[in-house]
């Protein structure tokens, strides 16, 4: 088994070789379905019983990722009251993912 903890836009990621993970949007503009990207903020590697640890990052290891698909989370409710106020506000709120599939991981 291969796998390595990625930053992607501040949060990291476990990603698995052919698995699939929802990750906060990417930019629409740059990336549209289909296309191929790396990812080179990787903090730790491991493979096949052996693993590298990044200081804070490792410089020879990038992973690939294709982009399957842009969508939107389940809707989250935001409901404040105030008490014998008559103040009541009810607000709904969609996070947007992108799906990516991990290709290949280039060690150098």
């Amino acid at each position: 088994m291969i796998y390595a903890i990625v930053n992607i836009k501040g949060i990291q990621f476990k990603l698995i070789e052919n698995k699939y993970v929802y990750v906060p949007r990417l930019s629409t503009t740059s990336s549209k379905i289909g296309d191929k990207i790396f990812f080179d903020q990787v903090f730790f590697f491991y493979k096949n019983g052996s693993y590298k640890i990044g200081y804070p990052i490792l410089k020879n290891i990038k992973v690939e990722v294709e982009i399957l698909q842009h969508l939107k989370g389940d809707k989250i409710i935001i409901f404040k009251k105030k008490r014998r106020k008559g103040y009541k506000v009810k607000k709904g709120f969609r996070h947007f993912f992108t799906k990516i599939k991990v290709i290949s991981f280039l060690d150098k």
